[in-house]
């Protein structure tokens, strides 16, 4: 049998190589054609499937000034613990990309903690890019946790799955909620919420030392509704209500309180209470999400915050 370093190189390894050129040899798409062989287009075409699959991470090690300022104001205005701003990458641009890295960092520093810690999360785009970016480290000693419920209404497993992730990257067993997101009937509920498994890991994710979630907007492009979490109908609903954001599926309005509505008393999960005394991290950016985290931020949901410049500054302009 032939050695594997004998094996002709794959496309990812092909993609993995021009992505270290181009980011941390600081080469050009033309010498990393030349280097390569290759055509400029496909060395572009390599550069950016590296950094898409999260072959190459790469992190901003320079404190912006202007960051810095945001990160006093947001601190000073809401009372947070901790903020990290990045810089916006401009108009088009996935801003989730930008905050990736920096929630990243968040998460392997109370990794390498060295006291036993559980660690809670929610889900969604930015919290499963924050796993495809950290890295992983020794952490046998800590517990890792689902905030809410894994099966979606037709019965498959939720996208973007956080835990999953994370727990395969670590080597650690972790906890999942073993309930659907949600369940058609406040009985039904109940009913899952009562079986024993199922208490043990709420008792764990509600009492977890620290808490990662990302920020939904409750406008037309509501995540909730994109994946069927909620009808149209019930969207609008919600909206009337006053519906402004939702973390781990809980819907609040704009001054960070959870609404009293049936569509609530259907989330299997854990809602993450205002005024926590364990740090919770909120991981979100973009204009659809200033005023979901305004209203989270005003609730003092979040104790700390990732995200950008531009959406920092949208926040702080709302007052």
């Amino acid at each position: 049998m032939s050695r594997p370093d004998s094996d002709p190189p794959s496309a990812q390894d092909d993609a993995a190589r021009a992505g270290w050129l181009s980011y941390v040899g600081g080469l050009t798409q033309d010498q990393i054609a030349a280097e390569l062989g290759i055509s400029r287009q496909r060395a572009q075409r390599l550069v950016s499937r590296a950094m898409a699959e999260g072959l190459i991470h790469v992190r901003l090690n320079h404190r912006i000034a202007a960051c810095l300022d945001l990160e006093a104001a947001l601190k000073d205005r809401f009372g947070l613990d901790r903020v990290r701003i990045m810089p916006s990458l401009g108009p088009g641009a996935d801003p989730v990309r930008a905050i990736a890295p920096a929630a990243a960092a968040e998460l392997e520093r109370h990794l390498k903690t060295p006291e036993p810690q559980v660690i809670a999360f929610g889900t969604g785009r930015a919290l499963r890019a924050m796993a495809e970016q950290f890295s992983p480290v020794e952490a046998r000693q800590h517990r890792i946790v689902s905030l809410l419920g894994n099966i979606a209404p037709d019965g498959s497993a939720t996208l973007y799955d956080v835990i999953s992730r994370i727990a395969e990257k670590l080597m650690v067993p972790y906890f999942p909620m073993p309930v659907p997101v949600i369940s058609d009937t406040p009985e039904e509920r109940a009913f899952f919420m009562r079986l024993r498994p199922v208490q043990a890991v709420y008792k764990m994710a509600q009492e977890a030392d620290v808490t990662f979630v990302g920020v939904g907007q409750m406008g037309e492009d509501a995540p909730l509704a994109l994946d069927g979490f909620v009808s149209r109908e019930d969207l609008k609903n919600l909206q009337d209500q006053g519906a402004a954001g939702e973390i781990a599926s809980w819907v609040f309005d704009d001054d960070g309180k959870y609404l009293e509505s049936p569509r609530n008393a259907l989330v299997g999960g854990v809602q993450v209470q205002s005024g926590a005394a364990r740090q919770v991290v909120g991981v979100a950016a973009g204009p659809a999400k200033v005023r979901a985290l305004r209203a989270a931020l005003r609730g003092h949901i979040l104790t700390a915050l990732v995200t950008d410049e531009a959406t920092a500054k949208a926040i702080l302009d709302l007052g």
